[in-house]
């Protein structure tokens, strides 16, 4: 450090020469010459000294802008790579739910179908039941009274013959043959037929009119619990396209999200590459350049203060 002091103080006293030669030419012993050298050199120190002080605020804001920038940075990088899976794993969970629900719906459409048809198929059987059984009913009432009028009309007739038809036959018949009766002779008679076919008739007439009320009763009742399961089926079923819609909105938001993520990643680590050379890559020292530029102070006030005691000798 004397070395560099000393090579500075000659240097600069042969330049403080050269200055005092020219400007005693204009002004001879106007000034000593030693005091003008020793007054550039503090100068000069003073300046470098400046210079330190705005270069040591100007790396200390650098440092701080590496340490704060880089610091956030590389955290938002690490946020963005921990949050990039996590996004992905959400809409893999959206997919699922969705699909379930698309299945869903498609599933009561078809029961709602299926309760359609079945409703339709069981009126039709019934309103063709109804007019058979209807039908049947008044076959069963018409026989039951036509059998009415014929067993009338017999019944006089047989009831009038065994008055009169006893007595000529009691005296014309030949000794051999018995009295004439017809068909009421055979067993039973007509009359009996006819009323075995009455109660037959009548009969069919009150099971079909059973059975008639018993299938109106099933149908009724058959159609009120289809129509309030197909009902249910189509709340459930709008119910299902609404939060269908919900997912697909929540899978595109959260698809959206993971771009943005992947976007903001992409930027962050397109601008750490170009903040890594000039933070992370040191190209000088700065304790060395500063001990440097402390030597160099050193340098320049030993050189003024050897030519200051000069000049006062």
């Amino acid at each position: 450090m004397v070395r560099l002091a000393a090579t500075a103080m000659a240097s600069l006293a042969w330049g403080a020469c050269a200055v005092s030669s020219a400007s005693s030419a204009v002004e001879r012993g106007a000034q000593n010459p030693i005091r003008k050298v020793v007054t550039m050199l503090q100068s000069m120190q003073k300046k470098v000294e400046l210079e330190g002080e705005k270069e040591k605020e100007l790396y200390e804001k650098f440092l701080c802008h590496c340490k704060t920038g880089g610091g956030d940075l590389q955290a938002s990088i690490a946020a963005a790579e921990a949050k990039g899976p996590e996004v992905g794993s959400s809409i893999e969970a959206a997919e699922g739910k969705l699909a379930q629900l698309k299945k869903d719906v498609k599933e009561h459409q078809a029961d709602r179908t299926s309760a359609k048809n079945a409703m339709a198929e069981a009126t039709a059987i019934r309103e063709k039941e109804h007019s058979e059984n209807t039908q049947a009913i008044a076959d069963a009432a018409a026989g039951v009274e036509a059998v009415k009028s014929a067993l009338v009309v017999l019944k006089e007739f047989y009831a009038s013959q065994a008055g009169e038809g006893s007595f000529l036959q009691r005296r014309r018949q030949m000794p051999e043959m018995a009295a004439y009766k017809g068909m009421q002779n055979a067993k039973g008679g007509v009359i009996g037929m006819l009323e075995v076919i009455e109660s037959d008739f009548a009969r069919l007439k009150a099971e079909t009119e059973t059975a008639e009320t018993q299938a109106a009763s099933e149908y009724d009742k058959f159609m009120t619990e289809s129509t309030a399961s197909k009902t249910a089926k189509h709340e459930e079923e709008v119910k299902l396209k609404l939060d269908k819609d919900q997912a697909e909105f929540e899978r595109e938001q959260t698809q959206k999200d993971l771009r943005t993520t992947e976007e903001e990643l992409a930027k962050a680590n397109e601008y750490f590459e170009t903040l890594k050379p000039a933070c992370l890559q040191v190209h000088v020292n700065w304790e060395e350049r500063v001990a440097k530029r402390q030597e160099e102070i050193e340098a320049l006030k030993q050189a003024w203060e050897i030519l200051d005691r000069k000049s006062k000798e």
